[in-house]
């Protein structure tokens, strides 16, 4: 059986890769931060969904600060892949808590690869880059080849383990990949993020609350895609021939606007009358990927669509709420 550390396993992609990983045959190792090690991690539950997945999903406490943990537990788990999704994910905290985000999001990433450097095994890594990384785009679609422009702390952070994993690449012959991911979702995804919050008010609205929603802004566009596609496309390129960094993306973009008449639609009700945007949105180049490089290399590409995302996450937060009653 292969073996895989997960970095960041509690969370949306964490869950999604687990469960590929564990239909592909792994044995899957997770980390958690070591003050919400006694929280529920999803992807520890999939052992129940299927007998021979049983025994196969081991939980560590790491602080991403730590440099001696990250050894013990490279150590203790012997991946033959890592898939580095843990770090600060918010572009607001980011500009709240600079000095966190880049020690956890930045640092983090070259503590990893130091560490598969050193243990001098021919571990393949993974880092999930972010489509932030590009900033303030002069044209759109973006791909791998368009300058990178960071306009705040997450994206910097990131893109200093982005060029980390070039580095490594080039100049100690990691098998390291980078993937420049878009906004990709689900039922999963953290409250912080609009596109959950949508679905929660959609849901609560359907209930029979009446409370509005504010949002920054209706007009902002994003290139949506599903989680549980692009997780495919992380574990894909970890078994190409040779690494490379790659973009995912759907090659489209929808607004907040859409994605919230699609979510209160899936429910029967007028989003109109239940969210109200504070600001508009200047026209401008938008964050929208093309994905060229992983359709012809890796045979990746996205299958959900931006519908059936919405109504995905809607239904789940129905779901929910009926649970509860």
């Amino acid at each position: 059986m292969k073996r895989a550390l997960v970095t960041g396993v509690s969370g949306q992609d964490g869950y999604y890769l687990t469960r590929l990983l564990l239909g592909e045959g792994y044995v899957v190792h997770g980390t958690v931060r070591t003050g919400a090690a006694d929280r529920p991690v999803p992807a520890a539950d999939l052992a129940a969904e299927r007998p021979e997945w049983h025994g196969r999903v081991t939980l560590h406490p790491l602080e991403l600060s730590d440099a001696a943990g990250t050894a013990e537990v490279l150590r203790r788990s012997e991946p033959d892949e890592v898939y580095h999704l843990a770090g600060q994910t918010q572009v607001g905290r980011s500009v709240e808590e600079p000095v966190y985000t880049a020690e956890v999001t930045a640092m983090a990433t070259l503590r990893l690869l130091e560490e598969i450097r050193r243990s001098g095994r021919p571990i393949r890594f993974f880092h999930a880059g972010s489509s932030e990384m590009f900033g303030e785009v002069d044209a759109s679609p973006q791909d791998e080849r368009t300058p990178m422009r960071p306009a705040n702390p997450y994206a910097v952070s990131k893109l200093f383990g982005h060029g980390m994993v070039h580095t490594y690449r080039k100049q100690h012959g990691l098998f390291a990949c980078s993937g420049i991911l878009y906004n990709h979702e689900s039922p999963l995804r953290g409250t912080g993020f609009v596109t959950r919050q949508l679905a929660q008010a959609a849901a609560a609205a359907r209930a029979g609350a009446r409370a509005p929603v504010s949002l920054r802004s209706l007009d902002a566009r994003r290139d949506w895609g599903f989680a549980g596609d692009y997780v495919e496309g992380f574990h894909r390129m970890l078994q190409a021939d040779a690494p490379a960094d790659y973009v995912l993306a759907t090659g489209r973009t929808h607004s907040v606007r859409e994605f919230a008449e699609r979510a209160f639609a899936r429910v029967g009700l007028d989003y109109r009358e239940f969210v109200v945007g504070r600001e508009p949105v200047s026209p401008g180049p938008e964050l929208c990927g093309r994905a060229t490089r992983a359709a012809e290399r890796l045979g990746w590409r996205p299958r959900v669509a931006f519908d059936e995302l919405v109504d995905m996450m809607v239904d789940a937060e129905c779901r929910r709420l009926d649970a509860l009653a």
